[in-house]
């Protein structure tokens, strides 16, 4: 049977991760893949890596507090190292559905695309707050210009990828930036790229987690700076 790596990257997720991880072991069991739960502990301070082993996920820790970019990249690595056929990204925060890992899952499965965004902007039904919406846009815009990629949802952490992605995609940055590195990735690779719409389940818990508009300015630098390279 062909694995399946979801990967969730965590900073200090004890209050919500224990729920987040039981409805997540619940839907994978719906799915026609061998799967392993893996939560990259960003060198959390509370309880994170504990709730994490005691519902059976693999910890990955980092020492100190790298940044989401890095937690990812040792979350592809390993999914690399495992020879997974695919690899999920899924937000620790609780924003988003499990039972749209299936729809994030079809593209790859049907082998048209070798990377998939959940958008939430092509769901109609999705509500996404004002000053995330204008992050979201806005970092659109920065993916299109520097990378020539069109996207609605530069900022979706719930990405799927297949076994050519998985070995190809190699990580530099460290923080957000990371979000628009995986469509200079796409771009260097030749990647076949496809959204897909998903829910998402704003909570004052998962709104307080993002990105803050302020952040915004020190994202482009940094990225700017990694394409400067």
């Amino acid at each position: 049977m062909q694995r399946l790596v979801l990967i969730l990257p965590a900073l200090n997720e004890a209050e919500v991760l224990a729920e987040v991880l039981a409805r997540l072991k619940a839907e994978i069991k719906k799915l026609p893949l061998t799967t392993e739960l893996v939560v990259v502990n960003d060198g959390s301070t509370d309880k994170t890596a504990a709730i994490a082993g005691k519902a059976g996920a693999t910890v990955l820790t980092h020492l100190i507090n790298r940044g989401l970019g890095a937690a990812l990249g040792t979350g592809l690595v390993y999914a690399k190292k495992q020879q997974a056929d695919f690899a999920v990204t899924f937000d620790s925060d609780g924003q988003h559905d499990p039972a749209d890992i299936a729809k994030v899952l079809w593209p790859l499965l049907g082998r048209r695309a070798d990377v998939v965004i959940g958008s939430r902007s092509l769901n109609r039904e999705s509500e996404m707050p004002f000053l995330r919406r204008v992050n979201n846009q806005a970092f659109n815009v920065l993916t299109w210009i520097f990378f020539g990629k069109t996207t609605t949802d530069s900022l979706s952490g719930f990405r799927g990828f297949n076994r050519r992605a998985i070995q190809c995609i190699h990580l530099k940055t460290e923080r957000m930036e990371v979000s628009n590195e995986f469509f200079a990735e796409i771009k260097r690779h030749r990647l076949r790229l496809e959204e897909v719409p998903i829910k998402v389940i704003y909570t004052p818990y998962s709104i307080r987690k993002g990105v803050k508009p302020g952040n915004i300015f020190a994202i482009i630098f940094r990225l700017v700076l990694r394409l400067l390279r």
